[in-house]
């Protein structure tokens, strides 16, 4: 069992390091690229579902079930956008830890294939 350590040590200590390279020297030019923000919500989203959504976060209204649909159509065309194939829903249960559900907008389908779903 020994072995399997010290071989396991030695193959991650002849790995190189990753260079990740910044996309600007400003974190300004780049911070917030990756949020839906109201930006992101005036481009991707239908106006009433737009001003719905501030009357939600400004005034604490509900939103209607249709317009719901709506927003998460929007949401889910930006994240594709951006590049995602999958999503997870992460919450904090009462228990004082943390839980996630993790899904995808692809599923792989006989043949090799794939198709978009979200639901």
């Amino acid at each position: 069992m020994e072995n399997i350590r010290f071989t396991a040590l030695e193959a991650i200590l002849k790995r190189k390091p990753l260079v990740f390279k910044l996309p600007s020297a400003k974190i300004s030019d780049y911070f917030g690229e990756q949020t839906f923000s109201d930006v992101s919500m005036q481009e991707f989203l239908p106006d009433d579902a737009y001003k719905q959504v501030l009357r939600a976060i400004n005034k604490g209204e509900k939103i209607d079930r249709s317009m719901a649909d709506q927003i998460a159509a929007s949401l889910k065309a930006w994240a594709m956008s951006k590049g995602a194939t999958h999503y997870t829903h992460w919450f904090h249960p009462l228990t004082g830890a943390t839980a996630e559900k993790h899904d995808a907008f692809i599923n792989p389908v006989e043949g090799g294939g794939a198709i978009e779903n979200f639901q």
